[in-house]
């Protein structure tokens, strides 16, 4: 009997070292979060200015990560929502829309209503998608589908830029401050960054989160519970969709610039890479691949010219056999 409890007692123990001791995403995030505070501190303007928008691509593969990787919507199309986000903004601030202006012409409300209108379109998408019916492939095909037409009516509507887009977008300002330089534009991104990790963080762990991954694994026994997995979808989509927004916007905010390949097919398979790469059932993992992939195409592009693409097509193949789970995404899961 005594030696059962000690049994007991030394696994009870080695359990609670292996937890201590393994590596959690709540005390990796605090360390990253810490990392990118210091960040500005040691290097020069141009590699802040690359950080700041690799974490603006991160926002966007976050907001897949909880779409594909939470909703088990395999959506080709997301970058709609990235490239409507950048151009309603972009059109607010410049005065474009008519009836926008004052206090509804300035970058806060610039960048409110991009999110809000988009999360809105979103919903109006998901409705027909969700209730429709529509899985597997054919969700795949009519959400490419979006992309192509969005990506298409932008190079046509000479009004919004046309293939050239839109230049000189005036700097994002806050009470007169105007965010300017790469130190300001830097942590205002990452305090974005910070909000849009936890908000996604809330959703999948709350009991909503819970039914959506029950809804993924498997609907028909999700519904026959009485859950109505079309409306969670929906809801999932739209929330994915304004995470998504804000990325666009931020993007504007950064580069000052909006063009047609930030809305069509390009970009939408390209943060799927991302978030494949990263892990798509890890929110902090989808940011981390964004981050990662990013930054080997720059490094590549520079070093092997045109071939970089195909070795960044085995290097993605040969990491979807050796960690089906993303690079990150299992040492970051719970």
């Amino acid at each position: 009997m005594k030696s059962d409890i000690s049994t007991i007692k030394s696994t009870d123990i080695s359990m609670q070292r292996s937890v201590f001791w393994q590596p959690r995403p709540a005390w990796i995030a605090m360390g990253l979060a810490a990392i990118l505070v210091l960040f500005p501190m040691t290097q020069n303007d141009y590699w802040i200015v690359q950080l700041t928008q690799l974490m603006v691509y991160g926002i966007f593969a976050m907001s897949l990560s909880l779409v594909w990787g939470y909703g088990g919507i395999l959506c080709f199309g997301h970058a709609v929502y990235f490239g409507m986000g950048a151009y309603i903004y972009t059109l607010i601030v410049k005065g474009m829309i008519p009836g926008f202006s004052g206090i509804l012409a300035t970058s806060i409300a610039g960048l409110l209503t991009a999110v809000l209108c988009v999360s809105l379109f979103a919903v109006v998408v998901g409705y027909f998608l969700f209730y429709g019916r529509l899985k597997g492939p054919y969700l795949g095909i009519v959400t490419l589908a979006i992309a192509v037409i969005a990506e298409r009516i932008a190079v046509d509507w000479y009004y919004i830029g046309g293939y050239n887009g839109l230049f000189s977008i005036p700097p994002f300002s806050v009470a007169g401050y105007e965010f300017i330089t790469p130190i300001a534009l830097f942590y205002f991104v990452l305090a974005s960054s910070a909000i849009a990790y936890l908000l996604l963080t809330h959703i999948v762990q709350s009991p909503f989160g819970a039914i959506l991954r029950a809804i993924r694994d498997n609907e028909a026994r999700a519904e026959s519970f009485g859950y109505n997995s079309a409306q969670h979808k929906i809801i999932t989509f739209a929330i994915g969709a304004a995470v998504a927004a804000l990325s666009g916007a931020l993007f504007a905010i950064v580069t000052e610039f909006v063009s047609p390949t930030l809305i069509g097919f390009g970009l939408s398979t390209e943060v799927l890479i991302w978030v494949a790469l990263g892990g798509k059932e890890v929110i902090l993992a989808s940011f981390l691949g964004a981050l990662l992939v990013r930054t080997l195409e720059t490094y590549l592009s520079e070093l092997m010219a045109y071939y970089w693409i195909l070795f960044l097509g085995v290097f993605f193949v040969a990491a979807v056999i050796l960690f089906p789970k993303g690079i990150f995404g299992r040492w970051l899961s719970d």
